[in-house]
């Protein structure tokens, strides 16, 4: 493409990251020898290459903003519905474009590996990745999304991790709650440059907001070396354990409106660990050929353990009253990847043209046991409930992207996934049931540039997220379900003219047969709930204003996000509101920086039939109701007092805001006003 017609990649990343970035200026990360799959990229035209929407947020972005996780990151970008339980999104619940919140349907990955337990055998949110390693987001949404998979229907999350510098930096911050954090960054290179690597290695712990306390520990080792002039290698290792207070119960309504902020469950425990290990190569074939190969495994436990509850004496107390018997629901998870990717540029009819070619293969495993406690002091008891779950997938992807002139350029593409699962009971004799699937899914995306600084893009693409384990063998029967499978479509604008930067985009989400839970009806997710409809728009805006001043907002409208069939017929998705928006507005003078943030959330249903009033008692069925909206405010400034030494500090719903984020057998509520005081000391 002719220079005149590019667009600077920075400019573009802070036109769709407005809603978290109110700068318009951001440090890059040192160059490192550590391959990593990255899903946009960091090359000059690494955006204008994309045919659908894209968000970037680097590491001085998250950095102004201090949230507590990566859902309180994500929440503040265009289209994104984070439906969190507690203040540090222990479990993942998003939703993207009118998906609803907490369900499979857009894919997470972690330096392009994915991060949920079970893409195809279920359990999908049992972790998320601490913000602390985090350094880079990339959200990419639309037809480019077609090269990753499974579940990429809202499109694809790739937190990328940190690269420590040379050196130690140590990161610490206390807070409301009794938080206490402390991050140590240690980094080192060869004199040659040919090798480097570090740790990151986190410890927190909090009381937490309604006394949902934790205790973290988390530790990333990496590295990587160059191996001759043309190919590195490099690795990573993590381990995250995470005992924590919280449970699936929430207030019932009267406390939540006499403004109670007691722990609903304070004897329920959430225990999480996992360890992962991925290795990245990366060798030039030549001058126009690059061949990309990554490994990984992991290995995830979580056994939560929950008391039973007195439905009538809970009643009549108007909380949760709990029996002596305690049920631990523990499970395990496996997997192995391999996956390659061949980059080729190329002619294709005279045109210059990028072709890539991918394949993956997958395993995962769960073992999923139910212990009845005998002994609740040291939670040991009964199995009374034993399967396995497990599934074997292979998926190949092809694009081809063709620059036709300077202006426009056109990419088709096509994804195939075969994948095959079973279950097995344990305690039924071993019986077990198998059912497979292949998707074919094709797409196409073009770009054109409209003006210097103005590219208009779009695409169609067929997606499908795998009906999991738990439904498609459902009694252990072959249910003969398909996959959930939706055509979307997208038309966008992206530009940059001096000190405004806007994007906007148009998007329809047409499923055949979507599974919608909403966690609150179990027998909605036994069959595939019929034809839904998802459709609207983004519009993310940047501008510096001078004296040291920029304001940034974004905006997401989904007028339309219904069921079209079956007894629901007409009713909104649940977790979806219309309305989502974002505003921030910096200062930045010196070594000084500060930020008010706002975010705003419409309203939105808790289940599928939308019901309006929220259950009153614990007599269990549905937990629904129509959850009001709410604007909450951040306040966060920071000062570099030297070049090795920051202050910062953040004041967290400023206006003190008490709101309803998530209905699930009562009510969560979002944390009160919390401060926080931290530093950075770089040795």
């Amino acid at each position: 493409m002719s220079e005149i017609f590019s667009i600077p990649r920075r400019g573009l990343a802070v036109a769709v990251a407005a809603a978290l970035l109110p700068g318009l200026l951001a440090a890059e990360p040192r160059d490192s020898r550590i391959p990593v799959i990255e899903v946009i990229g960091r090359a000059d035209d690494s955006v204008a290459r994309q045919t659908g929407a894209v968000v970037v947020l680097d590491r001085e972005e998250i950095e102004l903003a201090q949230p507590l996780s990566t859902e309180d990151a994500l929440r503040r970008v265009p289209g994104i519905n984070a439906k969190s339980e507690e203040e540090t999104s222990i479990v993942s619940n998003i939703g993207i474009r009118g998906l609803s919140a907490g369900e499979a349907k857009s894919l997470l990955l972690e330096d392009g590996v994915p991060v949920a337990p079970g893409l195809f055998i279920g359990n999908d949110r049992y972790f998320n990745p601490r913000i602390q390693r985090v350094e880079r987001i990339e959200v990419l949404k639309g037809s480019a999304s077609l090269r990753y998979g499974p579940a990429t229907i809202g499109g694809v999350v790739n937190f990328l991790t940190k690269t420590p510098d040379d050196g130690m930096l140590v990161n610490a911050r206390v807070g409301s709650f009794n938080a206490r954090e402390a991050t140590v960054e240690l980094g080192g290179s060869t004199a040659s440059g040919d090798a480097d690597g570090g740790i990151v290695a986190t410890y927190a712990r909090s009381d937490g907001f309604m006394d949902r306390g934790f205790e973290m520990v988390d530790v990333m080792a990496k590295g990587g070396l160059a191996i001759g002039e043309r190919q590195s290698l490099g690795f990573k290792f993590s381990y995250y354990e995470n005992d924590a207070n919280i449970s699936y119960r929430g207030l019932l309504l009267g406390d939540y409106r006499a403004g109670e902020t007691y722990n609903p469950a304070p004897d329920d425990f959430f225990l999480t660990d996992r360890r992962a290990f991925d290795v990245n190569h990366e060798i030039d074939l030549g001058p126009n050929a690059t061949l990309k190969t990554l490994a990984y495994w992991s290995e995830v436990s979580r056994d939560y353990w929950r008391y039973d509850v007195d439905t009538a004496a809970s009643n009549a107390a108007g909380r949760w009253v709990y029996t002596d018997t305690l049920t631990g629901n523990n499970r395990s998870f496996e997997r192995y990847g391999i996956e390659t990717r061949l980059a080729l540029d190329h002619q294709l009819l005279g045109f210059d043209s990028q072709a890539e070619f991918g394949l993956r293969a997958l395993r995962e495993a769960s073992d999923d046991r139910r212990i009845r406690a005998t002994r609740a002091q040291d939670r040991t008891g009964i199995n009374d409930r034993h399967r396995e779950d497990s599934a074997d997938s292979v998926a190949f992807y092809v694009q081809n992207r063709v620059e036709v002139g300077d202006r426009f350029a056109v990419t088709p593409g096509l994804r195939v996934e075969s994948y095959e699962q079973e279950r097995v009971v344990l305690t039924q004799q071993n019986d077990s049931a198998r059912t497979s699937n292949t998707e074919w899914l094709p797409g196409i995306g073009a770009t054109y540039w409209l003006a210097p600084g103005a590219q208009l893009y779009g695409g169609v693409y067929e997606a499908f997220a795998p009906a999991t384990n738990g439904v498609a063998l459902d009694g252990l029967t072959d249910q003969k379900l398909a996959a959930e499978r939706s055509t979307n479509f997208e038309l966008g604008i992206r530009g940059l003219h001096g000190d405004f930067s806007y994007e906007l985009a148009a998007f329809r989400m047409d499923f055949d047969n979507q599974v919608v839970t909403g966690n609150t009806d179990p027998n909605l997710s036994q069959s595939n709930a019929g034809e839904t409809l998802h459709q609207g728009a983004e519009l993310a805006l940047g501008y510096a204003l001078g004296a040291g001043f920029s304001v940034n907002g974004n905006l997401t409208w989904v007028p339309t996000s219904r069921f079209e069939t079956g007894e629901n017929r007409g009713n909104r998705i649940p977790y979806s509101p219309k309305w989502l928006a974002n505003l921030g507005v910096e200062y930045r003078q010196g070594d000084l920086r500060a930020a008010l943030l706002a975010h705003h959330r419409g309203r939105q249903f808790g289940d599928e039939t939308n019901r309006v009033d929220i259950p009153d008692d614990a007599a269990g069925g549905i937990w629904g109701g129509l959850m009001p909206s709410y604007t909450v405010f951040d306040l966060t400034a920071q000062y570099s007092v030297s070049r090795q030494f920051t202050l910062f500090g953040a004041v967290k719903n400023l206006g003190d805001k008490r709101y309803i984020t998530g209905l699930r057998q009562g009510i969560y509520v979002g944390p009160e006003r919390a401060f926080e005081v931290g530093l950075r000391y770089r040795m």
